[in-house]
């Protein structure tokens, strides 16, 4: 089985094990020939015009939402399609922005990639709100829910947290998040970037106002999706040209779609249902339990981030005493071994643990087309540094 869905994602078809997708995972087949299915289909079209090539436009758009609505557990109608996760924050922010004003909070964490950090820090300064971050446990990764509960005051507006840290895949709780936030009226937003690829993902369940993903972290094209309410959506001052739809995604959709992207998107997102979420969260955690064992009883590696299998992702991070995470890598992608060295963006956590100075960490990790063997490499190459 593993041997077959390895043939479905032409990346890893070659000898590199391929440790790097917590950054972007290799395209599934379905999704390469979706996008170009698409694009020599002749159907390349505005929306909403009177002709055929436009009709198919209009469809592959709905189809798409609700495929991806389907995944992620939620309403078509606020499934909203952008170039990644950071710009479609950035303009969400900046939307945001105009409905704060001077004594406000935004809450955050000190977990989250700078994406779901900086964006909100830009709209505090610009509408004289407050940004307050809450810290987590450098010990074993987990975000510190007191300080948050105590953060979440009556005059937070919202809350921005991560669903699973990117860089050493802490798992917050976020329904008792969203719990916090409601009780002072406060919206949530959640940067699910690391956690749709990894766990089933249902926004309804979950309860947040605004859920971000990036289809590339699954399978997909370089893209980027939001899911907001409806009703937030259709409220929120965004920036758009006049024509532009007044309600609905398309309204924060700014300029023509990436509709070979949208195509690839809706195959990733078929390919995710057909697998099944559970059991794609089980193959990686059996994969990944020898990983993080390995590096935890290696007397030169420090492991970072969460010590057991409990309320993480398959994603870890470490360091190596007297060599430096850029040297680390270096050593193991000659051995084609492909790790990432450094904050992987997440400049609060690595700045929180006192790692910004010596080059942050080695992250691995695991997705489905990882194998046992590929583990069982990297541990070998680790263990003779």
């Amino acid at each position: 089985m593993t041997d077959a869905i390895r043939r479905r994602f032409p990346g890893s078809q070659n000898e590199w094990a391929r440790f790097d997708g917590p950054a972007g995972t290799q395209m599934v087949d379905a999704a390469i020939r979706a996008a170009s299915d698409w694009s020599s289909s002749g159907n390349n079209a505005n929306t909403h015009g009177a002709f055929a090539a436009a009709h198919a436009t209009d469809a592959l758009l709905e189809r798409a939402r609700g495929v991806v609505a389907q995944l992620l557990d939620t309403d078509p109608n606020g499934v909203v399609f952008g170039a990644n996760m950071t710009t479609m924050t950035f303009a969400l922010t900046r939307a945001i922005a105009r409905t704060l004003k001077p004594g406000d909070r935004v809450v955050g964490t000190r977990l989250d990639h700078d994406a779901n950090v900086s964006p909100w820090r830009i709209a505090c300064e610009e509408s004289g709100a407050e940004h307050v971050l809450a810290p987590f446990s450098p010990i074993d990764g987990r975000l510190d829910m007191d300080a948050m509960a105590k953060l979440i005051t009556p005059n937070t507006k919202w809350v921005a947290v991560t669903g699973a840290s990117n860089l050493i895949g802490t798992m917050p709780d976020i329904k008792t998040v969203v719990a916090l936030a409601r009780h002072v009226g406060a919206r949530v937003f959640v940067d699910a970037v690391h956690l749709v690829p990894h766990m089933p993902v249902s926004v309804r369940d979950i309860g947040c106002d605004v859920l971000a993903t990036s289809p590339y972290k699954w399978y997909g094209p370089h893209a980027g999706v939001l899911c907001i309410e409806p009703n937030l959506l259709n409220a929120l001052p965004v920036a758009k040209v006049r024509p532009a739809d007044d309600v609905g995604p398309r309204r924060f959709e700014t300029g023509t779609p990436n509709l070979e992207n949208i195509a690839a998107t809706e195959a990733a997102a078929r390919h995710l249902l057909e697998e099944n979420m559970a059991s794609v969260a089980k193959y990686e955690r059996d994969v990944f339990a020898p990983l993080l064992q390995g590096l935890l009883s290696m007397p030169r590696v420090k492991v970072w981030g969460p010590p057991t299998l409990e309320a993480r992702t398959p994603t870890v991070a470490f360091t190596v005493d007297g060599l430096s995470p850029d040297r680390v890598a270096e050593v193991l992608a000659a051995k084609k071994i492909a790790v990432w060295a450094g904050s992987s963006y997440a400049v609060e956590l690595v700045s929180h643990l006192g790692l910004a100075e010596s080059g942050g960490v080695v992250r691995a990790g695991v997705v489905r087309y990882v194998t046992p063997d590929d583990v069982q490499r990297l541990l070998t190459a680790v263990a003779a540094l």
